[in-house]
This record gives C-alpha cells, structure tokens and sequence, in this order.
C-alpha cells in the first residue's frame, strides 16, 4: 500500500475525510462522490481523488465511493481499524476538558490511564478514569500503551516526553507550548492554541468567506 512516501498534508487529511465520510453514513447514505464530500468538508474534489491515489484510489469512475469502503479503508490507513489506547499526563483544566471530550471515540481513541502530580488528584477519578501518581510513569510500558497526550506546564514538558518515549510511547500530542525533542522513531505533534490564534488577526482584515475544514 505504500509504495511511495505520502505527503504530510495528505496524511493531515485523512482524517477530515473520514469523518466526512462517516457523517455521511450516519445520515443514511451509502455512497458518495468526491464533489459531495468535498461540499462538505472544504476541501476541493481533485484535492479529494489526488490523495486518495497514493493508497490505490478506492471509487469507481461515475459511480463514487461506496461508504462503508471508504470508512473502512481509511481507517486502516490510520490505524484506526482498532481501539487506540492513549496516557494522559496532567490533569489541570485543559487534561480534564479532554478526558471529558467525546470526539476521540469517533476515531476510535480511549484515554485509558491518566498522570499528575498533584496529590489531591491522585486516586480520584476524572471521566471514569483514574489519576495515578506521575511518579509511576516509568512503569508505563508494561501497559502496552503507545500514544501519549502531554497537557503539563512547559517547564515539565521535555521530561514528560522523555519518560513516555523511554516507556514505549511512540506517539505524542504535545499541548505545551514548547519545542520538544523526541528520539528515532517516536513522532510528535505540538499544538499551541494560543500560537494558532495569533495567526487568525492577519486574516480578517480581507473580509472573505472562506470554508475550510483543514
């Protein structure tokens, strides 16, 4: 399937496409074309075919694609075929508003541990799940757990990074605004929401209705 090196941003969209696609299929349909789907997303239907061909297409010329086929071959692509178990470390107001979102579960994600440090929130639960002492986050690895979400000060981000690649995580949503270095094999994703505002101001002075999704 992959017979070539897939572009960052395509991979950026898969996910879009597939929850595009899912809507969809919560709706009742059970086809598609890429025109209807990029109505509906945002994004523009060559945009749609072009990164659909890296992985070998998956419509058929005048007819589309077929829902369930496309949910369940992007899906594959992602991995996301099977439950994804993920560790949270830090659980302040941002960690606890994403234990509580239900939007990781449309992609099949489970946050299925929980770290801080502070000892009034050990042992309690937060969304059903349980907070356990930071201090045994070396021990993480005999969980089989290889996504990591790091909602911690700055100051604390590089030695949480640390301890879950050491641990075996080989993915990691940073949500400290800071620069993190991982080891080979271990990929990071770094949203700074303030960051990502701070570009929305050079927009608005254009005054155009633009429909983006990605």
């Amino acid at each position: 399937m992959r017979h070539q090196r897939i572009p960052d941003e395509t991979v950026r969209r898969l996910p879009v496409y597939l929850r595009g696609a899912l809507h969809l299929s919560g709706r009742g349909l059970e086809s598609t074309s890429s025109q209807e789907l990029a109505n509906l997303i945002g994004v523009e239907p060559w945009q749609i075919r072009k990164d659909f061909s890296y992985f070998g297409g998956f419509g058929t010329r005048g007819v589309g694609y077929n829902l369930d086929n496309l949910i369940r071959h992007v899906s594959r692509i992602l991995r996301l075929d099977a439950t994804q178990n993920a560790v949270l470390v830090g659980v302040g107001n941002l960690g606890s508003a994403l234990l509580a979102f239900p939007g990781f579960r449309m992609y099949g994600f489970e946050i299925a541990a929980a770290f801080d440090i502070d000892k009034r929130k050990i042992g309690r639960r937060k969304s059903g799940v349980l907070i356990e002492d930071a201090a045994a986050l070396n021990r993480l690895s005999a969980r089989g757990i290889r996504l990591g979400i790091v909602a911690v000060p700055e100051a604390a981000s590089q030695g949480v990074v640390d301890t879950l690649a050491e641990a075996g995580v080989k993915g990691i949503l940073n949500f400290s605004p800071r620069c993190v270095t991982v080891p080979r094999g271990v990929k990071v994703i770094t949203i700074d929401i303030a960051m990502d505002l701070a570009r929305l101001p050079y927009y608005i002075p254009a005054g155009r209705a633009i429909r983006q999704c990605v």
